[in-house]
């Protein structure tokens, strides 16, 4: 059993940053790969970024060279930063864990935090 639980989002304005948190529990931390995922109103979650259970990173090509994934796990924690961000950026966010090496669906995930919410203004 892992519990999620996102922290970070807000309102901001276009061109700005946010670094979002994902403080995980119960289970080992450096045993799971994780990943963030966003979902707008009326879209299917999509996949953001994911690290993988020794660090590799991936992307989704739309936040390719402006967000990065990172991981803490002496802290039990994975990290999204956003870096100029864009309006279409706009969604909720999900943090996920799996115990696959990697996962690059939300099919590949069994736990999911509740999300928090990213809005760009422009």
């Amino acid at each position: 059993q892992v519990q999620l639980v996102e922290s970070g989002g807000g309102l901001v304005q276009a061109g700005v940053s946010l670094r979002l948190s994902c403080a995980a529990s119960g289970r080992t931390f450096s045993s799971t790969a994780m990943g963030w995922f966003r979902q707008a109103p009326g879209k299917e979650r999509e996949f953001v970024a994911a690290i993988s259970r020794s660090g590799s990173t991936y992307y989704a090509d739309s936040v390719k060279g402006r967000f990065t994934i990172s991981r803490d796990n002496a802290k039990n924690t994975v990290y999204l930063q956003m870096n100029s961000l864009k309006p279409e950026d706009t969604a909720a966010y999900y943090c996920a864990a799996t115990i696959r090496l990697l996962g690059l669906s939300k099919d590949d995930y069994n736990y999911w935090g509740q999300g928090t919410q990213v809005t760009v203004s422009s």
